[in-house]
This record gives C-alpha cells, sequence and structure tokens, in this order.
C-alpha cells in the first residue's frame, strides 16, 4: 500500500549492504533486504534497520540469488505478502519458501510500481544460489518515476553500462563486499569510479561494504569496514568530476529534493 511522499519528498535510506529503502513519488521499495545481525559467518557492524523503513513497503526488488541478496529471513520479516520482484528463474525458490506474489523480468523488460517504472538491466555476476541451488541471471534496475535511480546490485564494470546511462539522478554502486578480498563479480572503489564515468548520474551513493564482516577479523583486518567508500570518493573525484558523491552510514538517510522531483545540477 502506497502513502504520501514523506515531508521533503524523496530520499534514499542505507541499511547497509545492498539494502537501500526509496521513498520515491510515494512508493517505497526496498532492494535486497538483509537484515539480520549474523549471516552464516558474517556478522553485521552497525545498527540494525529501523522498523519504521520496513513497514509499507510496496514491492522488494531482488537483484540475485546470493545469500546475501536474496535473504528468506529478511524477506519474511517484511511480511509473507511483500510484492517481489526478481530475476526470471527465481520464482520456484521464492514459492518454495512460501512467497507467491514475484513477478520475474529479464533483461530489459519493465513493470510499473504506483507511478514508478522498474526495468531490470544486466548486471556482470555469478547467478548461482549456492551451493547447489537454483539459477538466474543477475540483474540491475532503473526505477523511473520524477527522480530515476539505478541499483546496481552487485556486478564487474561492463562497458554495455554506458547503453543504459539516461539522465540518471542517482547511481548505488557497490564498492566492495563483505570480506576482506573480492572474488569475480565486483567492482573495488577504482572500477566503481570507472562506472561513474560511464553512467555520468548527478550524485553517487556506495553501498556494498562495510556492514558484514567474517566473524573475529575486524580486529585483525579492519580497513575494509570503513576504507573503500574514501577510496571511490578520491577515485571518482577524478574521474568524474561532476558527479556528487554522497558517503552515508548504515541507516542514514539522503534526501532528493521535493515531490515535483528532483532536478540534477
Amino acid at each position: 500500500m502506497s502513502r504520501p511522499p514523506a515531508s521533503g519528498g524523496d530520499r534514499i535510506a542505507w541499511v547497509g549492504h545492498a539494502t537501500v529503502v526509496l521513498d520515491l513519488h510515494g512508493i517505497r521499495l526496498i532492494t535486497d533486504p538483509l537484515l539480520r545481525t549474523r549471516v552464516i559467518h558474517l556478522r553485521r557492524h552497525g545498527p540494525p534497520a529501523a522498523s519504521a523503513l520496513l513497514e509499507h513497503v510496496d514491492a522488494v526488488l531482488l537483484s540475485h540469488l546470493h545469500l546475501d541478496h536474496l535473504d528468506l529471513p529478511s524477506l519474511r520479516r517484511l511480511g509473507p505478502h511483500a510484492p517481489l520482484v526478481a530475476p526470471r528463474g527465481a520464482r520456484g525458490l521464492l514459492a518454495r519458501a512460501g512467497f507467491h506474489d514475484v513477478c520475474e523480468l529479464a533483461v530489459g523488460e519493465s513493470m510499473g510500481v504506483g507511478d514508478l517504472t522498474v526495468t531490470a538491466v544486466p548486471a556482470d555476476h555469478d547467478g548461482h544460489r549456492r551451493p547447489r541451488g537454483a539459477f538466474a541471471r543477475p540483474l540491475g534496475f532503473l526505477i523511473s518515476g520524477t527522480t530515476r535511480v539505478y541499483f546496481a546490485g552487485d556486478t564487474a564494470l561492463f562497458a554495455g553500462m554506458a547503453h543504459f546511462a539516461q539522465s540518471i539522478d542517482v547511481a548505488l554502486l557497490p564498492v566492495w563486499g563483505w570480506g576482506p578480498t573480492l572474488g569475480p563479480g565486483h567492482m573495488d572503489p577504482r572500477m566503481a569510479a570507472e562506472a561513474l564515468a560511464l553512467l555520468r548520474p548527478a550524485v553517487a551513493v556506495p553501498i556494498h561494504w562495510g556492514t558484514y564482516y567474517p566473524a573475529g577479523l575486524a580486529r585483525l583486518r579492519p580497513a575494509p569496514l570503513v576504507e573503500p567508500p574514501r577510496a571511490f570518493a578520491r577515485e571518482a573525484a577524478r574521474m568524474a568530476p561532476d558527479v556528487s558523491v554522497r558517503l552515508l552510514a548504515p541507516g542514514e538517510t539522503l534526501a532528493l529534493g521535493p515531490p515535483a522531483g528532483y532536478a540534477r545540477p
């Protein structure tokens, strides 16, 4: 169920990892909800998600099937009737878990959520649910209304990003992962800054860093919990100086403008 726009207009709140709450034109979306304090061997750093951010969700956008992006306990916390938007091939997994309001999208397909249009765009990432689960090709999402937001999900840098970079107001870009090193299919701070040079949004917010980390490792190798967004901002200033980089802490909100829309600077 939608609600009137929050006071101050469109806004986003970074909950942590790849979880972002978008309040756009009176519609509330949440991306890849991961809300638990522990996930297998990973421990959450930073505050838990505020309960108010998890209420009245109009749709949940799921980029791919990895456990840190499609987390069934977190989805259950949002309620069994929350509409889910997922990559084509995810329906069986979600239905077996008790979720039946699922819209599958393939790259290039769109759906409406209130006055917003959600379009699936490519992502370069592994699509398997490990260790021996389902497969669905990962997605990013373009959310279009009076504000146009690109949620990259989890992806490596790829040249095709330039193909859908049309007047993006806000880019939500992964700049790290959940451990001290990165595997394939991810962007480090420099790669994410290179993505900005292709996308040219008005505003960029680094996500997918500093929230989940292997238990006990923070004291030994703390840099990945704090350094990736700073490195991203430095690289972005050099590669895409016209983009405004906004660093958010988990739970922090960024106001995007009045309800009439957000004008690009």
